[in-house]
């Protein structure tokens, strides 16, 4: 009977809520959603329009299709009152919305203030300014894969960064009636690496390519490795360029000093399984592939440059104290130049940092110009070399525009390296016993030896600690810093020429030639060619005595027999080992001195070598690091030497 009553309660009360329902809303609106009271509503409109009268730009943002079907989210900029203009197009991985209003204005030269953005340029000439997300990447559809190798072995797929190039291009110069059909491809970096990629099997409207800093080959001398040593601290990097498509992972650090963190962390490895980076493709594929095999060879850009005829002209630009991507641009230039039959290969070479060259570049660090150097670059080269192609402007553009560090100005060429005397002759470098270094054949006096000992626990830092990380302060300048602190440690071997009377004059690689002993079985060479200041400079007292680096590199002597596999060292013997340091175009002034500086470490930004032999450095134990003696053989035949190209001025 109780339930029987329950019941029936219940029957009323739900056939009184229908009945209630029904007359209050019946007719009308459905009821408001949870959290919305009609009697005091939103006052935030359901779809607001803005409005643009105050620009002097109209924005497009639109998704174009490639050939699989994927749509790639595309942000054009179209100045007003556009007719018949060129397009300025930069893929890239870091935000196309960001990039094309990093600045909220109404204004394109303000809005447009991203780092790959000639500003200046673009709104001075009225071109159409394009940024896309490539694929996998913020509003664009698909699967991102770090620096997505062609199609071929490493990519079996039917896209790759050079097809979505080509299809956004053939879109572009069909649905954008205010251009003229003429692109230029251009963008720093990873947006550099876009560029070049559009170079094969280009489209017939890009007119013009400016990879500047271009990523390259990320194991020979870019961003993930040098000569086989691991660049760390980019580990960062890797997690939140990866982790998500937005880059929301953001790395976190509980350490004031990247020496100390990396210190403690033991290995790469370790610290990149404490971060949980084993869930990461592009972090398994690295720790994979530690030596340069076909995965590394396959996907390098030069290479497959080298096999490219110069259809588009393309201008390379490359900075001569690039933190991040110093081989890529003249490597590039390297591959590309022998098939140069139209001459349409341009290459620039300036005193920057990655990327400086659309910024400031009146100094670099403590060094000093005197001018802007980045706004000569975009005023004087990059500008007509734009209005060139995209414009039928005059052509003016040199085929080589290169900085002449130390003597401060620019000048230019028919080729790199600089030479316009004609007198080319690589000189050794010959560093002696008690830190001499004589400049030519060097003392002929018998081999000797200058040891010293590296010990894993106490890496050479390879700039001031406290060390910040790569995104942090100090980072843009950590190659001019002064090398005076790792000169006077008793594991770095140092070696000083007299005062200069006549100026000296390079312009290209300095090359190697290292013979060294070590107690281990496996070991780091790290070589640094340094202008050493007067030791008092009148118009800047800051610089007296300070010790500029000018080329300096790092080798992992398992690879000195080749790249592809890393062979144990013959501990105690004196071995070769023979490598290339970074370009330069430089002149040490009379009064000042040449340095050489040699170590086992450059920490934390390279992995420390634990100088015992394991299969993978990248996972080495504690007990793998252990001391070594290392031994420079000098003078003699067969000692230690760099080749420097010295040039006429």
């Amino acid at each position: 009977m109780k339930a029987i009553t329950t019941l029936r309660y219940s029957l009323l009360v739900t056939a009184l809520s229908t009945v209630i329902a029904t007359s209050t809303f019946a007719g009308d609106a459905p009821p408001p959603s949870r959290g919305t009271y009609p009697a005091l509503p939103s006052e935030t409109p359901a779809d607001f329009k803005p409005t643009y009268d105050g620009f002097d730009y109209e924005t497009r943002d639109v998704m174009i299709p490639m050939r699989d079907g994927v749509k790639l989210h595309t942000v054009i900029l179209v100045p007003k009152g556009a007719k018949n203009a060129g397009i300025l197009f930069t893929r890239t991985p870091y935000d196309a919305s960001e990039m094309t209003s990093a600045v909220e204005s109404g204004h394109l030269g303000v809005a447009v203030s991203h780092d790959d953005d000639a500003s200046d340029v673009l709104v001075q000439d009225g071109y159409i300014r394009v940024a896309q997300d490539i694929r996998g990447k913020y509003g664009s559809e698909g699967d991102y894969v770090m620096n997505r190798p062609l199609r071929g072995p490493q990519n079996p797929t039917p896209v790759d960064d050079s097809t979505d190039a080509y299809d956004t291009i053939d879109w572009l110069v069909k649905h954008v009636p205010e251009s003229n059909g003429r692109v230029a491809i251009l963008g720093i970096s990873y947006d550099g690496f876009e560029p070049l990629m559009a170079l094969v099997h280009p489209h017939p409207a890009l007119k013009a390519a400016v990879p500047m800093n271009p990523m390259v080959d990320g194991w020979m001398g870019d961003d993930w490795f040098h000569h086989g040593a691991f660049r760390q601290q980019n580990l960062e990097y890797i997690y939140e360029q990866t982790a998500s498509r937005k880059n929301t992972h953001k790395w976190w650090n509980n350490y004031a000093d990247d020496y100390q963190f990396f210190l403690e962390g033991v290995s790469a490895g370790a610290i990149a399984k404490r971060y949980g980076m084993e869930q990461l493709g592009f972090w398994n594929k690295v720790a994979q592939h530690p030596a340069y095999d076909a995965f590394w060879s396959d996907q390098a850009v030069d290479k497959a440059l080298a096999r490219e005829p110069v259809k588009v002209p393309t201008m390379l630009v490359a900075s001569l104290w690039d933190q991040e991507d110093i081989y890529g641009a003249f490597a590039v230039y390297k591959a590309m130049k022998p098939h140069d039959d139209a001459h349409k290969l341009f290459l620039v070479a300036g005193p920057w940092f990655h990327g400086q060259e659309v910024r400031d570049g009146s100094s670099l660090g403590a060094v000093r110009f005197g001018t802007d150097t980045g706004l000569y670059f975009r005023q004087k080269i990059l500008r007509p070399f734009l209005a060139h192609y995209l414009k039928d402007a005059p052509a003016t553009t040199a085929p080589v525009n290169a900085y002449v560090t130390g003597e401060n100005r620019w000048e230019t060429g028919p080729a790199w390296p600089m030479d316009a005397t004609g007198g080319a002759r690589p000189t050794r470098l010959v560093p002696g016993p008690d830190g001499t270094l004589a400049l030519g054949a060097g003392t002929g006096e018998p081999s000797a030896t200058a040891q010293y000992v590296s010990d894993p626990a106490h890496p050479v830092p390879y700039r001031p600690r406290p060390v910040g990380p790569m995104s942090g302060t100090g980072w843009q300048h950590w190659l001019t810093s002064d090398q005076r602190e790792a000169a006077s440690r008793p594991d770095v071997l140092t070696f000083t020429t007299p005062v200069l009377t006549a100026p000296v004059r390079i312009s290209g690689e300095p090359n190697v030639h290292l013979v060294a002993s070590t107690s281990g079985t496996d070991s780091d060479w790290v070589v640094k060619l340094i202008d050493v200041y007067p030791d008092q400079v009148a118009e800047q007292p800051e610089m007296g005595g300070y010790e500029l680096g000018i080329a300096m590199d790092i080798f992992r002597g398992r690879y000195r027999e080749g790249f592809t596999v890393g062979k144990p060292i013959t501990p105690n013997v004196p071995l070769a080992y023979d490598f290339r340091l970074p370009n330069a175009n430089h002149v040490f002034e009379p009064g000042h001195r040449i340095m050489i500086q040699v170590q086992s470490s450059w920490f934390p930004l390279y992995d420390r070598n634990p100088q015992t032999f394991v299969p993978n450095i990248l996972f080495a134990q504690p007990a793998d690091f252990q001391p070594a003696t290392q031994k420079v053989s000098l003078g003699g035949a067969d000692g230690t030497y760099i080749e420097l190209p010295v040039t006429g001025s």
